[in-house]
């Protein structure tokens, strides 16, 4: 007998519901087109919220070493999709994340996975941009972070208002770069200039 696995047993159930919503729209979950899509439906939804299963702080901590150098390090457009959890339609985008070393350092895939963690749930634009400058404060000495969220949201642009050239940035900061606006300045100044 096979061995059903916790991911199988989510999809299959999140699939019934997608028939039930295919229903209630007024659409036949049982033409040919549709026949598969609950399941595909259900495989995308645990892979785009496989952040809720994921520790940032954890994978954070794998990859910390030790350091003298750089002023500030910086790893730009870290491009992420997320789901909005108003309306559950995408938004997408790039952060750029930075930090002012304290004698440690943290390997430069690990702020990317970071990254992922924290969008592959349902989100806003302002929570990750404050939750990715949280963990890394948290993870590993530093003197101060900064990261940079710029995105564009399905919701704005399929539904609502429906303003297609419309983008967000968001930015949160803390340590030096809170209390030292020169500091946050250079690092805006080499974001936009590199």
């Amino acid at each position: 007998m096979m061995k059903i696995t916790h991911d199988e047993k989510l999809i299959a159930e999140i699939a019934e519901h997608y028939r039930e919503i295919l229903r209630l729209v007024g659409e036949n979950p049982e033409r040919e087109g549709l026949l598969k899509t609950p399941e595909r439906a259900a495989k995308a939804l645990v892979d785009i919220t496989q952040g809720y299963r994921q520790n940032a702080l954890e994978i954070a901590r794998k990859a910390i070493f030790e350091y003298e150098g750089s002023k500030i390090v910086m790893v730009k457009d870290i491009e992420f999709y997320s789901m909005c959890e108003h309306h559950i339609l995408p938004f997408f985008g790039k952060i750029t994340v930075g930090y002012l070393p304290k004698g440690k350092m943290i390997g430069l895939s690990k702020l990317a996975r970071i990254v992922e963690t924290y969008a592959r749930r349902l989100q806003v634009q302002e929570r990750l941009t404050a939750q990715v400058c949280s963990v890394l404060a948290e993870a590993m000495p530093t003197d101060g972070v900064i990261v940079v969220c710029s995105a564009e949201h399905l919701c704005m642009k399929m539904r609502g208002v429906e303003k297609q050239d419309s983008s967000t940035t968001t930015l949160d900061y803390c340590g030096r770069f809170e209390s030292e606006p020169t500091l946050r300045d250079e690092f805006l100044r080499l974001m936009h200039n590199s």
